[in-house]
């Protein structure tokens, strides 16, 4: 994971997603600030703004790094303070994260997950050869606890991923083309630049 800059709300949202949403909540006699009672029944307006969120952050998964193709079907929006906290949330951009859906469904409703917007730089640094993942030995206590409960809820040093990540630097030694490392493994690029062996 590395540090993620908000984007812009697209200039339809407000309409599409926002009033409708705080409309129907109520409507509902529910309070924007206060949990719904049942998370799963809030309308899914933000679906309206899925492919505006994609091309904002430009393909790249918050949570894992990555780029990939909004063709695949890996997109979703995840909700960075869950449906099932505040109802109102649910329906704002701001609140909204690029996510593949793998990494969507660890980070589920739990709260224990740094926001990429606002990380702190290299708050993980990366084994290139193995994938491994771990929090920055310069940060205090409390700063790699949250690292490490991020890295655990995210299972961002899961087989699979510790395997891709590999993968993705072995293929830039083999073809050095920095661009497209950047492009397609920010996090394996930005780990590679920082230990000087781009």
């Amino acid at each position: 994971m590395i540090p993620v800059t908000l984007q812009l709300q697209p200039a339809d949202f407000d309409v599409k997603v926002r009033q409708k949403g705080h409309a129907w909540l109520a409507n509902n006699g529910i309070a924007q600030n206060s949990p719904p009672p049942k998370a799963s029944k809030l309308p899914n307006y933000w679906s309206a703004s899925n492919k505006q969120l994609w091309d904002a952050y430009k393909g790249e998964c918050a949570y894992l790094a990555i780029y990939f193709e909004w063709a695949t079907g890996a997109s979703s929006t995840d909700h960075f303070v869950a449906k099932s906290k505040k109802s109102g949330d649910a329906y704002e951009w701001d609140n909204y994260r690029l996510s593949c859906l793998g990494a969507n469904r660890n980070k589920n409703k739990f709260d224990d997950v740094l926001d990429p917007i606002g990380l702190a730089p290299n708050t993980f640094v990366l084994n290139l050869a193995t994938g491994n993942i771990k929090p920055n030995p310069l940060l205090d206590v409390a700063e790699k606890t949250a690292a490490k409960k991020t890295i655990f809820r995210l299972k961002l040093n899961s087989a699979e991923n510790k395997k891709m990540r590999a993968r993705h630097y072995s293929e830039y030694l083999k073809h050095q083309h920095p661009d497209i490392l950047k492009k397609y493994s920010p996090f394996v690029w930005h780990e590679a630049d920082r230990q000087g062996v781009l």
